[in-house]
């Protein structure tokens, strides 16, 4: 499970360095496309796996093509070099606005990459929210 907060700087070369504890769990070959919300996800090639087994049983809808299209076609098969750092194509750095300083977080099955400043709005704007959110996803299933 991916978990946590880091602060990194994109390189001119569009390189980033991916957290130790999170490499680790990552493996040495995954994948990172465009995510919701205007960042990046990057999958372990075992969790992407099973996305894909997910997408081919979805049905040939305009919605289901759409949604396909948009997530497939920015993912790119990813490696680490020497340093721990991936490489960002410039279409996926547009996509999140990537500029220089970046949020990596842990979500679970995935990680995410951030524009620091999109970030912080993410916090800002929903961290009121959050309560009601919990409330309405977990009804009292979880006690956080």
């Amino acid at each position: 499970m991916f978990m946590g907060e880091y602060h990194f700087t994109l390189d001119d070369k569009g390189r980033l360095t991916i957290p130790a504890k999170l490499r680790a769990d990552l493996g040495s070959n995954f994948i990172v496309t465009r995510g919701l919300d205007n960042c990046l996800f990057i999958y372990p090639k075992n969790e992407w796996n099973n996305i894909i087994a997910k997408y081919k049983e979805l049905p040939n809808t305009k919605d289901a093509r759409n949604f396909m299209r948009f997530f497939l076609s920015g993912a790119t098969m990813s490696d680490f070099d020497k340093q721990g750092r991936i490489n960002i194509s410039n279409p996926l750095m547009n996509y999140a606005g990537l500029k220089k300083e970046c949020i990596i977080i842990g979500v679970n099955d995935r990680i995410e990459i951030w524009d620091k400043d999109r970030w912080e709005n993410f916090i800002n704007e929903n961290e009121d929210k959050l309560s009601d959110i919990a409330d309405n996803l977990f009804a009292s299933n979880l006690n956080i």
